[in-house]
């Protein structure tokens, strides 16, 4: 064997060589593009999806970062910010849903949660109404004391059953900031049965709901500490289930409800008590759907569910 085909050989093993090197440098690319992609994408279990900017929530919601981004999805109603300074405005954002309290009515201006087939489980109704500790000491600390013997029911804005998949979020519920007197008739009857209804439109209908409820007005106190509204107000969002606010279109279906906080209405369909969020917005003085584009806030807003 000459010199000339030893060099070729070993120029020949050389390419051979680089080629193999090649190959596997480009493997590994592959696996690590690969791994890349799937590590953009929402943990196993979360229920995410990818655009957490405005995304449906985890379940269950964990942190008050997550929590305010589902349940303010659609809008801070009145702008409500969690400062001293802000005493009849006061944000507060749990776990099972956000709220602005109001010092000087001792009462929440509103409150806003989001309904899924995972809110639901097996937690018995917990019913330890308690003071709110999360509210600065400057702000109005009511007790469920202050309704006893009042005639009024202590009344949820997010109600208990729709925050039945832990006892953690079901005794969040019986917290006094998320609570405001009802006549018996309102509270176990008619805004009750809305309540029920917005449960079977998630399990039967199978979309999720974003809601925001509240109250206005003014008819006494209780203690010369609790306001007694004279009326509570409800807005329903529903949306195609697992579906982020992006999905809300012109066609979306939307429930507004204006109920009187007044005796000798047991009975009643809630049905009679709907309106515009519109209407909602001029009595209770607070701007919904402030997230969504203008020519689709007018929208919503100027319709009446006739379902």
């Amino acid at each position: 064997m000459n010199n000339k085909t030893l060099i070729g050989g070993a120029i020949a093993l050389g390419i051979i060589f680089l080629l193999v090197l090649s190959c596997l440098w480009a493997g590994n690319k592959i696996r690590e593009s690969i791994s890349g992609t799937n590590n953009n994408t929402a943990p196993t279990g979360t229920g995410e999806t990818q655009n957490p900017g405005i995304g449906q929530p985890a379940l269950p919601i964990t942190t008050a970062e997550e929590a305010q981004r589902v349940y303010l999805a659609l809008g801070n109603p009145s702008n409500a910010v969690a400062s001293s300074s802000s005493s009849d405005n006061y944000l507060v954002v749990r776990n099972a849903y956000a709220l602005s309290f109001n010092s000087s009515r001792g009462i929440p201006n509103w409150v806003a949660w989001r309904i899924s087939e995972g809110d639901f489980g097996a937690a018995e109704r917990q019913n330890n109404f308690r003071p709110d500790a999360v509210l600065p000491k400057n702000l109005t600390r009511v007790t469920p004391t202050d309704y006893t013997g009042s005639g009024f029911d202590r009344g949820h804005l997010c109600p208990s059953a729709d925050r039945s998949s832990s006892e953690q979020a079901n005794s969040e519920t019986f917290l006094m900031t998320n609570i405001a007197p009802q006549t018996p008739d309102l509270n176990r009857e008619v805004w009750e049965n809305l309540e029920s209804y917005s449960r079977t439109l998630v399990k039967k209908g199978k979309v999720d709901l974003y809601i925001v409820a509240g109250a206005y007005g003014e008819k006494g106190k209780l203690k010369k500490k609790v306001t007694i509204p004279t009326n509570f107000w409800k807005v329903i969002v529903a949306i195609p289930q697992g579906a982020s606010v992006s999905a809300i279109n012109e066609n979306t279906h939307i429930i507004a409800v204006d109920m009187p906080n007044a005796a000798g209405i047991a009975g009643t369909n809630w049905r009679n008590f709907r309106t515009t969020a519109r209407a909602i917005e001029q009595r209770a003085n607070i701007n919904l759907f402030s997230n969504l584009p203008q020519n689709l806030q007018e929208t919503l807003e100027n319709r009446v569910d006739n379902n």
